[in-house]
């Protein structure tokens, strides 16, 4: 990893994934995971939370179908999830440590949005809760299902991308912050430096990154941010004619 990639550096742009990365929802979509396998009669196999982190439902949808045997009913499990997601999440929003801190800190020196592969509506209305939605300036989500020419889910870099050219900044230039290897293949692929975030992920994902921090609590990561806020500032104030 080439920590000083990170910390020795102020990127034009800063996108964050949302679910794991700004918000604790990944609990969540573990146990909406297993009511939704449980309600159609089937367990979760061994290793299959880890296989699902990160996918866009519909995907994780099609693979509790296929993985259960049964991919006729990905469109009912698909649905199931969906469902149990927003009704766990609605019920308790969190944040994650230290990620309130780092995007009002953050914002003050470059633009922000977030890249995710959940609806937007879920997205919006986390975010929202956490009282973080206005320090975003785009909220970037894949298209549906039907619409094979827009913005594919993560692995593809297309929400990567995507909020990197709204927020006015070239991908090289750019920040990704992620929790799962799906995201952090996303953004590799679109050609962003990258802070990983959450339990050590293992040398395959590890190698993909820029920075990986337990927490975005953590003093490094702090201290970085708090130390771009007053050098742009600086570049930012009037020059006074003598």
């Amino acid at each position: 990893m080439t920590v000083q990639r990170i910390l020795s550096w102020t990127p034009a742009a800063i996108v964050f994934d949302c679910d794991g990365t700004l918000m604790d929802t990944e609990c969540h979509w573990q146990d909406a995971r297993i009511s939704a396998l449980r309600a159609f009669g089937f367990i979760p196999a061994p290793g299959f939370a880890e296989r699902a982190k990160g996918l866009h439902y519909t995907e994780c949808g099609a693979l509790m179908a296929e993985e259960a045997g049964h991919p006729e009913l990905t469109a009912g499990l698909t649905e199931r999830l969906l469902a149990d997601f927003r009704a766990l999440a609605e019920a308790r929003p969190l944040t994650m440590p230290g990620a309130p801190q780092l995007v009002e800190q953050a914002a003050r020196f470059a633009p922000l949005a977030v890249a995710s592969n959940c609806p937007r509506e879920v997205v919006e209305a986390s975010l929202s809760t956490a009282g973080l939605l206005h320090r975003f300036g785009h909220v970037v989500v894949p298209d549906g299902p039907d619409d094979r020419d827009g913005i594919r889910p993560k692995p593809h870099p297309d929400v990567y991308l995507t909020a990197a050219r709204l927020c006015g900044a070239d991908p090289a230039d750019t920040l990704a912050v992620e929790d799962s290897h799906c995201g952090v293949e996303a953004a590799e692929r679109a050609g962003m430096r990258i802070l990983g975030v959450g339990p050590w992920p293992g040398d395959r994902t590890a190698a993909l990154v820029d920075l990986w921090v337990r927490s975005l609590d953590e003093p490094a990561v702090r201290g970085w941010a708090g130390a771009r806020v007053p050098a742009q500032i600086a570049r930012n104030r009037p020059t006074m004619n003598p």
